[in-house]
């Protein structure tokens, strides 16, 4: 009943146009994510949220959850420095595989090749300095095929400014925290460039923590006669040297405990490079070729401070992929067929220095690589006439995985061990043929207002490290894809241009659950359910703005299931790290063209932390200052306060190895920026 209440109270705030901004008079709407090109969005039978520069800019976010709770049903769980672990539309998914129900992109291409994801991934995009964030919640259309199952996340360039165009901006906060961005916009003739460029250095708030991060996107984009090209290269490099959890029944709360870091000698370091050359033209007034081949190289190492021997893994993928698609807009038809091909070189070390006990010995437990390949043809169409709207798509998949065992076979232990944590399995190879298909109908019910309904599968293929990182004497990880079937039914629209609104209702059922069971073996078969209601909201008048989004779910284990942390079957029981209610609200002024403000509220539900839904985090609630303001001609000066009311808080909370866990909140802390902008 409370949650009917807490969604009966958030519908009755005006909303703002921040994370979802309304149609305000003429002004389109436009998508780019879910056909790679920008189209009309507002019919579109597909929950999706952007964000704009002018939400980014106010938000000036330090990490990736500051900005993504403005996004109705996701949660960046934070953990230490960079690093998060995602839910969208989702509880927060944990594990080898994991973040392989998400799909993270840069300009519609993946930040990790698919079957190598990791949970910490948006940290490789250039939040800082993003034209824009794109959302799409659920199962995307048939142009995003493994790991788009709970949703797309896709973070967009800044395109080149048709005029010369320079920012920048220093910035400082507590902890040593520092920051600096540079940005340079101009468009000559046909060519127009954009580059952008950022670095942190964060003292840490707890002992022995910090990092240092850069960041660069440069960005060409070519009007040829016959060709035009967008071209970018996406660079980032991260230092961290990462506090652990700590541990004790609300530990966060000890002032104590607090600022203490069990893990001083855990680090993690990681770099990227994205870069891809988008090629189109028309072929007459009715289709449009748009062919994009890009390459990908990603590297890390970090110590596993998260299980008692410590490890340390080594990690990179080098890919070769190309995108291909042809665009007909056929009249009331508009149609799009096309290719994906991915092809990636991917490995894994874990070496641990210190023998922890015969079981988890000193020495390499795993050394392998992966040849991995994934080809897909999809298909996505249409059509609209008047009031109404319908789409429909197929995709169809195809994955290899060509593993490699760069050690010897079977266990990592040695004759002493009782029950040897490591396995490694002998060569093999792996593949995976999926077909996800997605139809969905918008109606008008009055200009500017639409329902729809969409029925959508998406599907991830299991991870390589699910299938070749095994333990416990599991040779062989016989897996399947798991496959999500999601029906949802839409509200969309806005009154006069000033009062827009967003409301989804969906339910989910997921098959094939890839888990790890009593036995430490991976193996598929597990169901899950998930049922939600998802609302956007903003509301402007006059210099007065306000925006909210929240989110109210359900997210249970549907089949039999005994877990490797589960005491008992868990059929019925909420899925940990899965609170039924969160979200966000905003309330803003402009005071005149000078300066602007707003106050931000951020509500987080209780939550189990383990699948026996026997160990709970209360939740949270806290607030954040946004001002801006104009000193003088071309000079801004930026403020923002967080945890403004000092609120003692986890920002992820956990239950492992018999124990309460917990990565801290962050007490107040006031940022400072100047800006010089021309």
């Amino acid at each position: 009943m409370k949650y009917l209440i807490c969604a009966a109270a958030v519908a009755a705030l005006p909303g703002a146009a921040a994370s979802h901004a309304a149609e305000t008079g003429t002004q389109e709407q436009v998508l780019v994510s879910a056909s790679r090109l920008p189209e009309a969005a507002l019919t579109l039978p597909l929950a999706w949220t952007s964000i704009d520069n002018d939400a980014l800019a106010m938000t000036g976010a330090v990490h990736a959850s500051e900005i993504m709770q403005r996004v109705p049903g996701a949660w960046i769980s934070r953990g230490n420095g960079q690093e998060s672990l995602p839910a969208l539309r989702s509880p927060v998914l944990t594990g080898a595989g994991g973040c392989g129900s998400f799909l993270m992109a840069s300009d519609g291409i993946s930040l990790r090749a698919p079957g190598f994801c990791n949970v910490n991934q948006l940290f490789d995009a250039n939040l800082e300095q993003a034209g824009g964030i794109e959302v799409i919640r659920g199962p995307a259309t048939a142009l995003y095929g493994s790991n788009a199952m709970h949703g797309v996340i896709n973070v967009l360039s800044e395109a080149p400014s048709e005029t010369r165009e320079q920012r920048l901006s220093v910035e400082a906060g507590p902890n040593d925290y520092y920051r600096g961005k540079y940005h340079y916009g101009n468009t000559f003739g046909r060519n127009g460039i954009s580059v952008s460029a950022n670095g942190s250095s964060d003292g840490g708030y707890q002992a022995d923590s910090g990092y240092d991060q850069q960041k660069a996107t440069l960005r060409h984009d070519y009007d040829g006669d016959v060709w035009s090209f967008s071209s970018a290269i996406d660079y980032s490099n991260l230092n961290q040297e990462t506090a652990g959890y700590i541990q004790g029944y609300k530990a966060y709360q000890d002032s104590d405990l607090r600022k203490t870091n069990p893990n001083p000698e855990a680090y993690r370091d990681a770099w990227s490079v994205l870069a891809y050359s988008r090629a189109s033209r028309d072929f007459g007034d009715s289709h449009q070729l748009v062919v994009t081949p890009y390459v990908r190289d990603n590297g890390m190492e970090f110590l596993m401070h998260f299980v008692p021997w410590q490890p340390v893994e080594k990690n990179g993928q080098r890919s070769l992929g190309l995108q291909a698609a042809l665009h007909s807009d056929l009249g009331d038809i508009n149609w799009i067929n096309g290719v994906d091909l991915d092809y990636t070189d991917g490995w894994l070390k874990e070496i641990q220095a210190d023998a922890f006990s015969p079981n988890q010995p000193a020495g390499t437990h795993y050394d392998y690589a992966v040849l991995a390949s994934t080809a897909a043809l999809f298909s996505q169409l249409r059509w609209q006439r008047d009031a109404l709207e319908l789409t429909g798509g197929l995709r169809l998949e195809y994955s290899n995985y060509d593993y490699d065992n760069r050690t010897g076979d079977g266990p990592a232990c040695g004759p002493e061990a009782s029950a040897c944590r490591f396995y490694r399995p002998a060569d093999r190879e792996d593949d995976f043929t999926n077909l996800s298909a997605n139809v969905g109908a918008s109606y008008a019910l009055a200009p500017q207002h639409i329902s729809y309904l969409r029925l959508a599968r998406g599907f991830r293929a299991p991870q390589a490290s699910e299938l070749y990182r095994l333990q416990s004497g599991q040779a062989v990880a016989d897996l399947d894809s798991e496959e999500l079937d999601n029906i949802e039914l839409g509200l969309r629209g806005n009154f006069g241009g000033n009062f827009g609104y967003d409301l989804a209702l969906y339910y989910m059922e997921k098959d094939n659950v890839i888990f790890q069971d009593a036995n430490r073996y991976n193996v598929s078969g597990a169901s899950t359910e998930h049922r939600g209601i998802e609302i956007g909201l903003n509301y402007a008048i006059g210099d007065w703005f306000m925006d909210a989004s929240a989110n109210f779910a359900r997210h249970r284990y549907s089949s039999h299931t005994v877990l490797l942390d589960s005491s008992a079957d868990i059929k019925g029981n909420d899925i940990d790290t899965a609170p039924h209610a969160f979200g966000s609200a905003r309330i803003g002024r402009n005071f005149g063209e000078d300066i602007s403000g707003e106050l931000e509220w951020v509500y987080m539900d209780n939550y189990y932390v383990n699948p026996d839904n026997s160990a709970e985090y209360d939740g949270h609630s806290l607030f954040n200052l946004h001002l801006s303001a104009s000193v003088a001609s071309h000079w801004q000066l930026g403020l923002r306060v967080t945890n403004l009311l000092d609120e003692d808080y986890a920002e992820r909370a956990d239950f492992g190895f018999g124990e309460y866990r917990y990565f801290v909140g962050q007490p107040r802390g006031a940022f400072v920026e100047l800006s010089w902008v021309e």
